[in-house]
């Protein structure tokens, strides 16, 4: 019975059909995905007015000097064994630096326990995928007919996949995030300049943006409504600006940060800052448009000369090949 289960999860065309399976499966859930989710607009809205409100309680606290068993932070809402893990194994020395955070922040983990729950992950995945690579090679007798050498390669580099397999998923999730904010980025400072002309304060701009641009870029509006409460309720105005271009890693936002900064230092009007800025942001998002167009021809030869000029070959010379067959 071990032995046909063995042969049988080994077997090539098994294995061929499992993956084609699985890849239909994937195509029709990406299809019909979109049509059936609702906008989780409204859930992040309340994941940041929770956070707003923790930072609140945090700003009282230090400046009241209470006790820490007072001071309310994301802490108390951390899953105790991933944190007993975490600090069992000393895994913040070991895995986490300030290019970890930074990369965290950009994805939208800013909270203890995403950091917990990802060092826990960086650190029992390697041997998750080390006992499956084990299993299958050595125990179901996979790649029998390789070299022990091999086998045991494989199974290395499949525990290593398994060690950065977070950091491929976290380096996704910034991506998208950052792509999302980009594209709605000019919008949104035609909106701040709209604003900011007729009198409006830099607070409640960034207010009436998060309102209107949540449908089109729910990771802007969040980004804004965590900005307008660190400007509430941080000392330092400064700070809560640079922590915008430090959460999001975009150069563009930087620079609008940079010219917010530099008008509330001196008291310069912010205005034809905006103007450019936004300007530049359409021209960049333009440029890489043009970008991805003049990329296209090179990407499409190969699937040219692999699918198309056969295909195109065999319709023009089938028919007379058929009768050069026919006739010798």
């Amino acid at each position: 019975m071990s032995s046909e289960l063995a042969s049988g999860l080994t077997d090539p065309a098994t294995l061929v059909a499992l993956f084609v399976a699985i890849a239909v499966f994937a195509t029709l859930y990406t299809i019909a995905v979109p049509f059936f989710e609702r906008g989780d607009l409204n859930k992040r809205m309340r994941a940041v007015s929770t956070e707003r409100d923790q930072m609140r309680a945090r700003e009282r606290a230090r400046m009241n000097s209470e006790t820490a068993a007072n001071k309310a932070s994301l802490r108390a809402q951390n899953n105790h064994s991933v944190r007993q893990i975490v600090e069992r194994f000393n895994l913040r020395k070991a895995l986490v630096d300030e290019n970890t955070m930074n990369k965290l922040k950009a994805a939208g983990y800013r909270s203890e326990n995403a950091l917990n729950m990802f060092l826990v992950a960086r650190f029992l995945l390697p041997f998750l995928f080390l006992g499956v690579a084990v299993f299958y090679i050595f125990g179901l007798g996979y790649m029998i007919e390789k070299p022990f050498p091999i086998r045991l390669l494989t199974v290395i580099g499949i525990s290593y996949i398994g060690f950065y397999a977070p950091n491929i998923f976290i380096s996704n999730r910034m991506g998208k995030r950052q792509h999302s904010i980009k594209r709605a980025w000019p919008d949104a400072l035609d909106l701040m300049l709209i604003c900011v002309e007729s009198g409006i304060s830099i607070e409640a701009a960034m207010r009436r943006v998060s309102e209107e641009l949540g449908e089109q870029s729910p990771a802007l509006a969040e980004e804004m409504v965590l900005t307008n409460a660190e400007l509430s309720f941080l000392p330092d105005r400064r700070q809560a600006l640079e922590n915008l271009g430090t959460r999001t890693q975009i150069d563009i936002v930087r620079s609008v940060t940079a010219a917010l900064i530099q008008a509330d230092r001196y008291g310069t009007p912010i205005s034809q800052a905006l103007r450019v800025l936004a300007q530049e942001g359409r021209d960049e998002r333009m440029n890489e448009a043009e970008k991805k167009a003049a990329a296209l021809p090179p990407k499409l030869t190969v699937p040219m000369i692999l699918f198309f000029l056969p295909v195109l070959v065999a319709v023009i010379l089938g028919p007379a090949g058929i009768q050069v067959a026919d006739r010798f």
